[in-house]
């Protein structure tokens, strides 16, 4: 813990000087898998990227204590070795901790134990005027509480404590096949009910043909051979379903999986997107491509060349949660406007909401109308992700409208994603005077609002070429798709850092 408190010490003396002048700041982690335009001035950062180690387990409790820069590939190998596992583990390996609890993090295990931030113990945060304050259900659960999905706008996270379950090696994973909208949701509701499903989630491939994937955590697995997710000739998840459906569309199919291969079985292929950047480069779609360049495919990568290649504003990437009595109107809708699949659905705990940055209450407008008591009831997450109009105003508004309907329907999109309400929309759906009252207390106005950190800044579309000859060498670059996209490989292969700015000279 010595590292650490260094680390903290440096921290608070960064945040009192910001604190001090007045100046407001954001909080640098060192990646991002949020498709939103993000760039970071150097002069008006709180750099928390060294915060990535894992400190301490306690064997007894089945907890660990961890940095907020820890991945879920490094906390669940850190876990496996002492025969424990996060109950939630978020399915891209780069997704850390921090930005599981800071953000809006679920997974096929989010019917059973909630979003990601319901497995934590405690906080350490330091608040924006320099303090360091320990958070929980117990002492200051009011920043607790509203630290889930703030997005890093109520204080700095710098370390927490995740509560772990026991490791079973083996998933047995169960492919429900669905022929309907309405189907895909009975079924997803009867699977959350089997006490014996440890996952539950489901892939739509068209209107009438889809699964709901269950899985059930294993010690042993019986004497037949097991399925892979994870080296590079292995099936992509969504394909393997896919051909599962082929081979039995009517009835279930079970095989077992290794828990590491069940974890990260999106990584390769980035759930799907992967093929859109075969059909964007005019590369075979095949085993053998998807085996020589399986490197590229692994969503690190994928994010990296993402951000460096401006190509977030040609995708509509978005993850919507919908109360399930409305998940059947909203899928008919997406398929009337948008059309492409697959589609990623997954149940969420009956309190997801609160998990979601701070909204208001919502029920059915019969309820309210009857002055009926203010009811909750479980929400299924629907991950949208496939090509945008070429047009930047029907790019706008296509994002919008969807908005719109997701209102409509009293759903509410995660924020990692390109959000394009305007204040006095966002407002209308969060909770402005709590969430503020909240910033207040806790001497959080030198960070920025959720809604500045979230909003789309239209004026950042695309990249941003810069000055001078190789600006101008670069401007052309990012006006030629194909270009933009090699130009996003290249960086991508650089490594190096993506997302802080160019130190003044």
């Amino acid at each position: 813990m010595d590292r650490h408190k260094t680390i903290i010490n440096q921290i608070c003396e960064s945040i009192h000087y910001f604190h001090e002048t007045k100046t407001k700041f954001r909080v640098y982690h060192g990646s991002t898998n949020s498709t939103r335009h993000v760039n970071f001035d150097r002069d008006e950062i709180i750099d928390t990227s060294s915060l990535n180690q894992v400190i301490e387990f306690d064997l007894q409790k089945k907890t660990v204590i961890v940095e907020p820069n820890v991945p879920m590939d490094a906390l669940v190998k850190a876990t496996i070795e002492k025969k424990l596992l996060p109950p939630v583990v978020m399915e891209f390996p780069g997704i850390t901790v921090g930005g599981g609890f800071v953000g809006t993090a679920g997974e096929s295990s989010s019917f059973k134990y909630g979003f990601f931030d319901c497995t934590v113990n405690w906080a350490e945060v330091v608040l924006a005027d320099g303090t360091i304050v320990v958070a929980s259900a117990t002492k200051h659960p009011d920043l607790f509480r509203g630290m889930r999905g703030s997005f890093g706008t109520l204080g700095v996270l710098t370390l927490l404590e995740i509560q772990l379950v026991d490791l079973k090696q083996y998933v047995e994973v169960t492919y429900h096949p669905v022929q309907s909208f309405r189907e895909s949701v009975l079924e997803t509701k009867k699977q959350t009910l089997q006490e014996e499903n440890d996952y539950v989630e489901g892939i739509l491939f068209a209107k009438n043909n889809g699964a709901i994937i269950t899985g059930k955590l294993l010690d042993a697995y019986p004497k037949t051979s097991l399925q892979h997710f994870t080296r590079s000739w292995d099936p992509w998840f969504y394909l393997h379903a896919k051909d599962v459906l082929k081979e039995s569309p009517k009835t279930p199919f079970t095989e077992v999986v290794p828990i590491e291969d069940y974890l990260f079985r999106y990584d390769r292929g980035a759930f799907w997107t992967g093929m859109y950047a075969y059909k964007y480069f005019m590369v075979p779609f095949t085993w053998i491509t998807r085996l020589l360049l399986d490197y590229f495919m692994h969503t690190r990568i994928m994010y990296h060349a993402l951000h460096a290649s401006g190509h977030s504003d040609k995708y509509v990437i978005q993850d919507l949660a919908v109360p399930i009595s409305n998940v059947e109107t909203f899928l008919e809708y997406l398929d009337v406007k948008f059309g492409f699949y697959p589609l990623w659905i997954f149940p969420l705990r009956i309190d997801a909401r609160e998990s979601m940055a701070h909204p208001h209450q919502w029920a059915k407008p019969e309820l309210i109308s009857e002055k009926k008591s203010i009811g909750t009831e479980p929400y299924i997450s629907i991950g949208l992700w496939g090509p945008g109009p070429s047009s930047d105003l029907e790019y706008i508004k296509i994002n919008r409208e969807l908005e719109a309907k997701l209102h409509d329907l009293g759903g509410l999109k995660w924020l990692y994603a390109r959000t394009f309400y305007t204040e006095k929309e966002f407002w209308e759906i969060y909770d402005e005077p709590k969430y503020t009252e909240l910033r207040q207390k806790y001497n959080a106005t030198t960070l920025p609002s959720i809604y500045d950190k979230v909003k789309d800044d239209l004026s950042k579309r695309g990249r941003v070429a810069g000055p001078g000859f190789k600006g101008f060498i670069k401007s052309i670059i990012f006006r030629s798709r194909f270009l933009s996209g090699i130009y996003g490989i290249y960086k991508a292969l650089g490594g190096g850092d993506y997302l802080l700015a160019r130190k003044r000279k």
